[in-house]
């Protein structure tokens, strides 16, 4: 019980868990790009097909393009918002 109440009062925590939950709003977010894109292009006959660097487009934007705007966006995020922790307790020295 005593190491629950010590995870109310660590600020680490409350900056893990904020971390996770944009980590996840990224990956939301590069699944929507990545479906809205394969299936949304790419739900139609190959015939009709438009290319993109000799790739089918719905390839490229989903896949190509959508790789490339996950790293600029994941590197930005941490960055920006992502803080360093200390993994040592608190009080305790090296």
């Amino acid at each position: 019980m005593e190491e629950l109440n010590a995870h109310d009062n660590d600020s680490r925590y409350k900056v893990a868990n904020r971390e996770a939950l944009v980590g996840i709003g990224l990956v939301i977010f590069n699944f929507v790009w990545w479906f809205a894109f394969a299936y949304g292009l790419g739900g139609k006959d190959p015939s009709e097909y438009t290319y993109v660097f000799g790739l089918p487009a719905w390839f490229f934007y989903s896949c190509v393009l959508g790789f490339i705007v996950m790293a600029v966006l994941v590197t930005v995020v941490v960055k920006k918002w992502f803080v360093e922790v200390s993994f040592e307790k608190e009080g305790e020295e090296r």
